[in-house]
Formats: structure tokens, C-alpha cells, sequence
């Protein structure tokens, strides 16, 4: 029988050799028709007396980056159907059959009676992983760059195929806990010292490695099949059991505030799961992950940072009609911290750099940056010394401006300043190419304005870069009224170059991320004035979802620069643009108490010195409000909706402002920009699955409360008016080609 995914051969020991090659593709993937084909591929070869034994593997680069989650999309597209058709039951049961099938085709391998050995040639990730851990047997590859794991988590799921049951099993449970709840793959080195894997060989001996173990007598008998087996950590009601669990509980407590229904179910799936026999553990996995498909938190992170992401990364933004583009070299003019940075990602992504500077000692610095973080890099295992010599070569410092003559691409990084950025302009433009792209890397001041001073505004654009650059993953492409379809392309295809995630906004003071994020700091310091303790401000803001409080942000990002950031927003706009009153604050922290935040040691918080312990919050804040009020009569559950919902009507007005355009960029951008609690999906996705309707309402109530800050803009009443969502009104365009 022949099969479109796989490739099936038997040699003359009897042994079939699988390979998974999904055509059309560069990375096979979970989807419907390998679950078929591999189902009867299962079923063939047990039925099929002249085979011995089964190896499977690929014959692309890695053997599979996981499930086709566009697959589990449409499972709670057809679970809809069902349930308005025939109801819930009914709706349930069709869901739990289909999420289960995969967990059954899996177990099939495991108790086929033939023996089956994974040659697992590289990247193996979710269900990819898990197909490798129902075979009896699995080998890997020697290669620095294959990662095993099953990063379900991530998107709002968890390993459903049997990864909840099987990894606990092989490997003592806090390292298990640790694979299934952080999700972070692992190399085969790390693998195989788990017992994940039970060998490394070299590339060109894999398929003879899997296929000799057959030969030599394999077993075809899991582990967790044989009669007396141990678990590696001891029963779960052991006192080794006792000692991981009630622990485990409180980190994960601690790290989702409970926030994520995945990361529940796995804590349940693996304590309930282990006190049971393998079938009937599979069954209460099947379970949980049927309940979490079924979940707004899964859905929501799952059409943001899986398909979302995908489809912008893959270039859903990009002018059709612009030609593809590839920079080779570009120049950064300012090589301080963010300049220097953006150096480093563009020379690591094999882009040769000028760093420009005023000074050849300033320039010189910038590249010094690089140099520091590539050294750390490999001090962490992460890069060869090799790596950094090939890098520094890139990387070309100086001070003459002659040096742009032959780049294709030049990013401005200088000071945030009108003055200062029109001075770099009018330096640089006589010695560009005709058909040179510019952009400025400024974080809240307009596009539109700055182009004014460059004499060809259509090749003139905004890339806004997030600190730090090395590991923040968002670009903003800012789109000034003249800016030309060909600098956007050029933009766009420049940040995927260097790796990085871009969502495209039209022009505005701040944007999208800094107009969003600055609304969630102004809030923690509309709470320190009204009174409440600044440690409950933190603690709420983190149990909302944020990844730090608004008070540690503030420190990170510079008292002095919100403060300067403020007094220009006033110069522009007049003093009804800012709130006199967090002003005052920022003028008492800044210049008068000298507290700048994290740079100087002292902002909210006191910063130790290095490596002597954590920082605190200052004890002198409590003196700077006006009032202090007692924590119990505080509402926590308003206090962290005001968090988010100030954000979220933000986002909405950039979409009436046309700021933002297309929603996925606005949920991308909020969580992959600022951390906006990811198991909401976004911004955009956190009043789409709250409804409108009921998100309106909730802005009233807290707009009687505490001001004009929470007032719907009018098209969210519009939109509740009728019942719309935002992925509804503004369905997003297709993804290019």
C-alpha cells in the first residue's frame, strides 16, 4: 500500500523502515492524514507476519515540529456544530473521540507485539516527541541544534497523546513536572541522561542503530507494560511522592496564580495518572485535554501565538507586488545600548554592520557590547568561540558618515530627540544610495514628523525595537502617511531576517506597545496615589497576568526617561495631555529624592548590589502617598481587571485611531511586546472572549469610579451595540504566499 506522508520499505531481515516525508513541506507536522496513514501503517505491519520490527524517522531535517494546531482549531469548529445540533452530550463525546484517537494510535505502537525504534534525525517536538515515546526504543542523531520536548504548554495546551503519562514514567518527577510545565526542549544530551532517549550516534549510523537493536533481539514491551514495574520517583503516595507534590503545588501557584488551565491539568493528569495502570491513565489524560481544548484560554493562545504568530512571521503584512528583498548590510547610527544591540542581533543573523557614532571611542563601545553579550553566550553553552570571531568580523565601528555609501538598509538609534535626530538625517543623506531604505528606531515619536526632514519620505519608515533586543522578540514597522510600500517590504523582510516577530502600525505619538504598556505604568501610579499598599499593587498586577509589576517596570525603563517622556508629551500636547498629579510623583522620585530606577539602584524598588540578594521596595514610598489605605478592604479582583481593562481600551483606540489595523497584530504585539497576560490571547482576544457587550459594561463601572481613563472609546459601543468582535469586524487578510 502507498501512502502520501510516508514511505514505507522492507528490507530482507523483515525489518520495515518508516519514513515521514510530508511533500510540499520543509518540516512534517501532526496533521490529519499522518494520523491516518500512520494508523494503518500500525495496523499493517503487526497484521504483516514477515515483519520483525519497525523503525521510524524522517527524511527532512528534523523529524517533526509538532500537531497542526490549525487541526485542533477546527475540532472546536466541528465541536460548535455538534453542540448546537445535537447538545452538549452529544457535542462531548465527538470531541473526546477525536482528541483521544492519537493517544490510541500511539498506544497501538506501544502493544503491536513487533518491536519499534525511533531514529530521531532531528528537532522532535510535541506530538512529534510523543510518537518517539511510545517506540520501544529511540535513538538520536549526534546534532548541536536537535531539541526534544513537548512545549504544548506554550499555546495553552498540554501533551495529550500520552506525554503527561509516559515522560513521568521514564524520568524522576520533578524533572518530568519540569519538561511538561515549562515546556523548554531539551538537547539529546539532556535526553538521554533523563532516559528520554536510550542513545546518541552519529548521524550517518542512525537508521543501522535502530534497525541492530531490532535485530539483536529488541524488546517490544514498554517499560510500564512489564510485570512489577517502578515508577523512578516511587509511588505517589510514597514519602518521596509526598515531598514532590504538595510542593509542586505551591510553584505552580506561584508561577500562573492559577491563570493557565493547562498547567492545572498537567499537575492532575501526572498525580492521577500515576496511581493508575497505563490504559486507564491514558483515558484520564484523553480527559483533561478534551476539557482544556474546550477552554477560551486554549483558544485564545492558540490563534495568537501559534497561528498569528506563524502567519506574520511568514509575512501576512508584506506588499504583495514588492519583490522580495535580502539586506546584507546595513548601518546603525547611534551605538549606545539600543544601537549596539541592534547591531548584535543584525551581525548574528549573518548581516555585516557599520556602527556609526559621533566618536571612533563611542563606536567602539558599541561593538564592545557585542562582544560582551556573544562571551556570555558561549560561557552558557549557547555559542562556540568561533561564533564570536565571525560575528565581531561583521562588525564594523567608526565615525565617518562616508561609511554609508554602500549599505542597503540604515536604522537611526540616536537620542530621543527632534533636534538631534534631524542633525543624523541631514549628516547621513548625501552619502546614501538612491535607493536606500531609512528607519528610525524612536519609541514614541512620530513618523510622519520625523520624515519631514529627509528628502525622500516614501523610502523613509519606523522600526521600533523593544529592550532588550537580544531578547525581546517584537518589532514595531511604524508606517508614516508617505512611507512607500517598498521600505515596508524591506522592513519587514529585514526582521524576519534577524528573527524577530513584526507587526505593522500606522503612524502615532507612541504607537501601539508604548501607548498600551504606558497606560498599565500610569495605572500603578493612579494606585500608589489613591492609597494602596505598593506591594498589593505589584502582587495584583502579577496575579492579573503581567509578567512584573507596573512599579518594577517603571524602574526598569528609567524614572527619569517617563518623566522626560511626560514633560515633552506636555510641551506637544498641553497640560491637559498628562496627569499633574503622577507628574508631581515623578518630579519627587526623579529630582528631588534622585531615585532613577534600576540604572542608578533606587526607584521604587532598592537594588542591591551584584549578586547580594533581591531588590526591595523602597521603604520610603509609604511618606509620597497621600493617603494610605487598609489592604482587606480592597477589592483584589477589581484591582487586577483595571490592569487589564485599561490596557485593552487602549488597544481599542488604536483601532479606531487606524493605528492598528489587523487584530493579530494587536494581540501578538501586546503579549510578545509588554507580557499582556498571554492566556487571554491578547489585548484584542481579552474582549472578544469576555464579549463586548459585557466588556463595555465593566469600563462603565470602573469609568464612575475612577475616570474618563476607562471610557469606552465609541466604536467598542458601537461594536457591543451590535454584538461584533474584533476578529469578526476586522476579519484578518490571508497570510501572502
Amino acid at each position: 500500500m502507498s501512502y502520501k506522508n510516508f514511505k514505507v520499505e522492507t528490507d530482507s531481515d523483515g525489518i520495515a523502515l518508516v519514513t515521514w516525508d510530508i511533500p510540499g513541506r520543509s518540516m512534517n507536522v501532526l496533521d490529519e492524514t499522518s494520523t491516518n496513514e500512520l494508523e494503518a501503517i500500525v495496523k499493517a505491519t503487526t497484521a504483516d507476519a514477515a515483519v520483525k520490527g519497525v523503525v521510524i524517522t524522517s527524511a527532512k531535517e528534523a523529524f517533526c515540529a509538532g500537531a497542526d494546531l490549525s487541526m485542533l482549531e477546527g475540532m472546536n469548529q466541528a465541536y460548535a456544530k455538534v453542540f448546537k445540533e445535537q447538545g452538549e452530550t452529544a457535542a462531548n463525546q465527538m470531541l473526546f473521540d477525536q482528541s483521544r484517537r492519537f493517544s490510541l494510535v500511539l498506544r497501538s505502537i506501544e502493544t503491536s507485539g513487533k518491536p519499534w525504534a525511533a531514529a530521531i534525525n532531528g528537532l522532535a517536538l510535541g506530538g512529534g516527541f510523543e510518537i518517539t515515546l511510545c517506540c520501544h526504543y529511540r535513538v538520536a542523531a549526534e546534532n548541536p541544534k536537535t531539541r526534544l520536548g513537548l512545549p504544548e504548554v506554550k499555546v495553552g495546551l498540554f501533551p495529550g497523546a500520552g506525554g503527561t503519562q509516559r515522560v513521568p514514567r521514564l524520568v524522576p518527577p520533578q524533572d518530568a513536572m519540569t519538561i511538561l510545565l515549562k515546556g523548554d526542549p531539551v538537547t539529546v544530551e539532556k535526553a538521554k541522561a533523563l532516559n528520554l532517549i536510550h542513545a546518541i550516534v552519529p548521524a550517518a549510523d542512525l537508521v543501522k542503530a535502530a534497525k541492530d537493536w531490532i535485530r539483536g533481539g529488541g524488546k517490544a514491551v514498554a517499560p510500564w507494560d512489564e510485570k512489577g514495574f517502578k515508577l523512578p520517583g516511587g509511588p505517589v503516595f510514597s514519602k518521596a511522592g509526598m515531598m514532590m507534590f504538595p510542593a509542586g503545588n505551591a510553584i505552580y501557584r506561584r508561577e500562573t496564580y492559577d491563570n493557565y488551565p493547562a498547567a492545572r491539568a498537567i499537575m492532575s493528569c501526572v498525580y492521577e495518572g500515576l496511581q493508575l495502570p497505563i490504559d486507564a491513565a491514558l483515558r484520564v489524560e484523553s480527559r483533561y485535554f478534551t476539557s482544556v481544548l474546550r477552554s477560551k484560554e486554549a483558544a485564545a493562545m492558540i490563534r495568537s501565538l501559534f497561528l498569528s504568530m506563524q502567519e506574520l512571521n511568514k509575512g501576512a503584512r508584506r506588499p504583495k507586488d514588492v519583490a522580495p528583498t535580502k539586506v546584507k548590510k546595513i548601518a546603525v547610527i547611534g551605538a549606545g545600548f539600543m544601537g549596539a544591540s541592534v547591531g548584535y542581533v543584525s551581525a548574528r543573523a549573518g548581516l555585516d554592520v557599520v556602527l556609526i557614532d559621533r566618536d571612533q571611542e563611542s563606536a567602539d563601545k558599541g561593538k564592545a557590547h557585542a562582544q560582551k553579550v556573544i562571551e556570555e553566550q558561549i560561557k552558557k553553552g549557547r555559542a562556540k568561540p568561533g561564533d564570536a570571531e565571525a560575528l565581531l568580523a561583521r562588525i564594523t565601528p567608526t565615525a565617518d558618515y562616508a561609511a554609508l555609501k554602500d549599505v542597503d538598509l540604515v536604522i537611526e538609534a540616536v537620542f530621543e530627540d527632534r533636534k538631534v535626530k534631524a542633525e543624523t538625517f541631514a549628516k547621513a543623506q548625501q552619502y546614501l544610495k538612491p535607493d536606500v531604505i531609512f528607519a528610525s528606531n524612536t519609541s514614541t515619536l512620530p513618523i510622519t514628523s520625523l520624515a519631514e526632514s529627509f528628502k525622500d519620505q516614501g523610502k523613509f519608515v519606523g522600526i521600533h525595537f523593544f529592550s532588550p533586543v537580544e531578547k525581546m522578540m517584537l518589532v514595531e514597522i511604524i508606517l508614516g502617511k508617505n512611507t512607500g510600500d517598498v521600505a515596508l517590504a524591506t522592513a519587514l523582510d529585514y526582521v524576519r531576517q534577524i528573527g524577530k516577530t513584526p507587526i505593522v502600525v500606522n503612524d502615532s505619538r507612541g504607537f501601539f506597545a508604548n501607548r498600551c504598556v504606558g497606560r498599565y505604568v500610569a495605572e500603578g501610579n493612579e494606585m500608589f496615589l489613591e492609597g494602596v499598599p505598593p506591594a498589593m499593587i505589584e502582587n495584583c498586577a502579577k496575579m492579573a497576568g503581567m509578567p512584573v509589576g507596573p512599579l518594577s517596570l517603571s524602574d526598569e525603563v528609567a524614572l527619569d526617561l517617563g518623566l522626560k517622556i511626560m514633560k515633552a508629551t506636555e510641551a506637544d500636547l498641553g497640560p491637559n495631555a498628562i496627569n499633574p498629579d503622577q507628574k508631581k510623583l515623578m518630579v519627587e522620585m526623579v529630582e528631588k529624592q534622585g531615585r532613577l530606577g534600576r540604572k542608578n539602584s533606587k526607584g521604587f524598588y532598592d537594588y542591591p548590589e551584584k549578586g547580594k540578594g533581591q531588590k526591595s521596595l523602597w521603604p520610603g514610598l509609604s511618606a509620597l502617598q497621600p493617603k494610605q489605605l487598609d489592604p482587606d478592604t480592597l477589592d483584589i479582583e477589581e484591582l487586577k481587571q483595571r490592569f487589564l481593562v485599561v490596557q485593552a481600551v487602549e488597544a481599542a483606540r488604536t483601532v479606531e485611531d487606524h493605528v492598528i489595523t489587523d487584530p493579530r497584530e494587536a494581540d501578538v504585539g501586546s503579549i510578545l511586546g509588554f507580557g499582556f497576560a498571554p492566556f487571554t490571547g491578547g489585548t484584542l482576544s481579552y474582549i472578544d472572549f469576555m464579549g463586548t457587550k459585557k466588556f463595555v459594561e465593566l469600563c462603565r463601572k470602573l469609568e464612575a469610579k475612577y475616570g474618563s481613563r476607562f471610557t469606552p472609546p465609541k466604536l467598542l459601543e458601537e461594536m457591543a451595540a451590535k454584538g461584533e468582535t474584533f476578529y469578526g469586524r476586522f476579519a484578518p487578510k490571508k497570510a501572502a504566499a
